[in-house]
């Protein structure tokens, strides 16, 4: 079994844990790629587990089971763990019962009052910080709300994740990580990013599901988060050529996916 590069990848048939990112590594927008069904039908009949691991906060799991559920994939809220459920876990461990005004969609804010979060999206007085993430629904009035807070009151900043873009049908879209550049532009503050390349949502799954470093690999199509992500948790990584990095950047990135492949199906 050889990779890209015709690099040895028989180790990874021992793998027990696969941590998948989803956008540009399993489907893109609305579209399954080929051979994602078949790969992990394999990963289960192999007696190993799979988790998505996404860092786009636009949707709750909720959403994420019925997106994939439409695309033929049978998932339980176990099958996941999102930048959004990474944010509120670190919120409740640092500003419990503090108020959040969050920047989001409302299936964020959603998500995080299910974990207790006391969040508001509106500007208040007794505002704690100021969290920011992939926002689809986006208003000018969201952005001045969240450069107003940032400007008048010297309030921490986070951001569920640091994505430059977001995979579409005919490319790309603008995700947090470019949302968080454009309220810098204007407040001149910078954010703490929570999700990948963080190792604490791998770190998190291999504690949950009992996994070592040895049995875990993450596949994604990101080299500045997925990848990073695996490098900061040390454990494997595969980088697939379907999303957002390409052969250039895979070649002259300072760190590297353990193996790269060009797709899913080709990984199968």
């Amino acid at each position: 079994m050889k990779d890209y590069f015709n690099k040895d990848a028989t180790s990874l048939k021992n793998k027990s844990l696969w941590l998948l990112d989803m956008d540009g590594t399993i489907y893109q927008e609305n579209r399954l790629f080929d051979g994602t069904l078949e790969f992990l039908e394999m990963i289960k009949k192999s007696g190993g587990r799979y988790v998505f691991i996404t860092n786009n906060s636009s949707k709750s799991v909720y959403d994420y089971i019925d997106k994939i559920k439409s695309m033929g994939i049978d998932a339980s809220y176990d099958d996941f763990f999102t930048s959004s459920q990474a944010t509120a876990l670190f919120l409740n461990d640092k500003y419990k019962n503090k108020k959040i005004y969050c920047q989001g969609t409302k299936s964020l804010v959603n998500e995080l009052k299910t974990f207790g979060v006391n969040v508001t999206e509106e500007i208040e007085d007794d505002i704690a910080l100021v969290l920011v993430g992939f926002d689809n629904e986006m208003t000018s009035q969201k952005l001045r709300n969240t450069c107003e807070l940032l400007t008048l009151r010297d309030l921490p900043f986070y951001a569920t994740n640091m994505d430059l873009v977001c995979p579409v049908s005919f490319g790309y879209v603008p995700d947090c990580g470019s949302i968080c550049e454009m309220i810098y532009n204007a407040t001149k503050k910078k954010p703490i990013f929570i999700g990948k390349p963080k190792p604490t949502m791998i770190e998190y799954c291999m504690k949950k599901f009992n996994k070592t470093n040895d049995d875990t690999v993450v596949v994604g199509d990101r080299l500045y988060t997925d990848i990073l992500s695996a490098v900061n948790a040390n454990v494997d990584s595969i980088c697939v050529l379907s999303g957002e990095a390409t052969l250039d950047d895979v070649n002259s990135s300072e760190f590297k996916p353990t193996y790269l492949f060009n797709s899913i199906k080709d990984l199968l």
